[in-house]
């Protein structure tokens, strides 16, 4: 029997809210200087690491080709959710993030209960893992948003700077394959945490890089360069660790070509 532990949704969870938040909220300060909004990215990646291993909660009941659904609709929620509570609070807009991400837990919270309870999939964890891949998504939009815009204001900067640019396209896209990929990548009889986490790390890096790239049209080279260097580097870090995790469980097979027994 493996020694192998998993780390607590718990844990996870609270990863995914405080890093996310605190990356967004620390390019409130990009009037200071610009570069404050690479901490957007930094946050949407604790997310997408978050959401990562909720998809993998929930998917490992057998969904299947349900992945990529599950990715697009936390995105989908995201979107909507996010620029709700960017919206709704504009004498206040530093209550903006908190509010998208309470209004993506609740619409996430509504569709889980309908698919546990009408359509009545009978996934025991569906409630809470759409509950939490609706609020990882919301911060993913806003943390990625945020790097691209300056700052999440919506109406003077991610409104022009992500949306009528287009930008907001490729932070979907990107941002569902973030979340999604990672379980979709390492399935199977031996599939782990672990890889998955250090996946799903890359999976944002990389999203991360993309983003530095469109905001070397909105905030300048100095900012999208750095942004983009960053993302890089941190994408390297993530899959080295993930290639070392495959070549450490993959030599425990070699000697009998059986795959290991795990905790359940």
């Amino acid at each position: 029997m493996s020694d192998h532990k998993d780390i607590s949704p718990n844990t996870l969870m609270l990863f995914g809210i405080i890093g996310g938040l605190i990356g967004i909220y620390l390019t409130y300060f990009s009037y200071i200087s610009p570069y404050f909004s690479i901490a957007g990215a930094l946050g949407a990646i604790c997310a997408v690491i978050w959401g990562a291993d909720a998809v993998r909660r929930v998917a490992k009941y057998g969904l299947g080709t349900g992945v990529p659904s599950i990715g697009q609709i936390a995105l989908g929620m995201g979107i909507v959710a996010s620029m709700f509570g960017l919206a709704i609070v504009k004498p206040l807009p530093l209550a903006g993030p908190i509010v998208a991400l309470i209004t993506a837990s609740v619409i996430g919270l509504i569709i889980g209960l309908f698919a546990q309870y009408v359509i009545k999939m009978k996934i025991p964890v569906m409630v809470r893992c759409m509950t939490e891949i609706a609020a990882a998504g919301s911060i993913i939009i806003v943390g990625y948003s945020a790097a691209v815009a300056g700052n999440f204001e919506l109406v003077g900067s991610i409104i022009p700077r992500v949306f009528d640019n287009g930008v907001i396209l490729v932070v979907f896209w990107a941002g569902a394959v973030a979340i999604l990929h990672p379980f979709n990548a390492t399935l199977g009889p031996d599939e782990t945490q672990k890889r998955l986490i250090y996946i799903a790390g890359s999976t944002g890096a990389i999203t991360m890089t993309i983003v530095g790239i469109a905001s070397i049209m909105t905030l300048g080279a100095a900012v999208g360069v750095i942004t983009t260097v960053l993302g890089i580097i941190l994408w390297v870090i993530f899959y080295k660790k993930f290639w070392d995790e495959v070549y450490k469980d993959s030599a425990s097979v070699v000697g009998t070509g059986l795959i290991p027994e795990t905790e359940a």
